[in-house]
């Protein structure tokens, strides 16, 4: 019944939900699941990009029927702070799984255990 209404209703604050909702579960799913090292930094990119569309979602004065609601710029600025942050995360990661390679001839996140340090 929620989701036959929410196809029958215009673009509001609770599609958007539903859609960052979807794709942070996408993204859980995926870092639970991939043994791959790349496999879960895709999942936690979606997790974050997740977020960011949430964040958004309800900074988006139109959206609301009462705009004292809305977050005004905070929603924007705090996705911004997150794809900064998440590009950080990529870079530093990728370094690390090209160093975890180069030892391991493999990528598989198993093998993370045999680490010496």
């Amino acid at each position: 019944m929620l989701l036959a209404s929410l196809f029958s209703e215009p673009v509001g604050v609770a599609h958007y939900v539903a859609v960052g909702a979807v794709l942070f579960v996408c993204g859980a799913v995926c870092m639970a699941t991939k043994r791959n090292a790349l496999g879960v930094l895709m999942g936690v990119e979606l997790v974050l990009n997740g977020a960011n569309l949430n964040f958004i979602a309800f900074s988006q004065p139109a959206l609301y029927a009462d705009s004292r609601w809305a977050l005004g710029l905070d929603g924007q600025l705090a996705s911004i702070f997150v794809i900064v942050l998440a590009a950080a995360e990529a870079a530093v990661a990728l370094a690390i799984a090209l160093n975890f390679y180069n030892n391991f001839t493999s990528i598989d996140v198993d093998h993370a255990d045999e680490l010496k340090g």
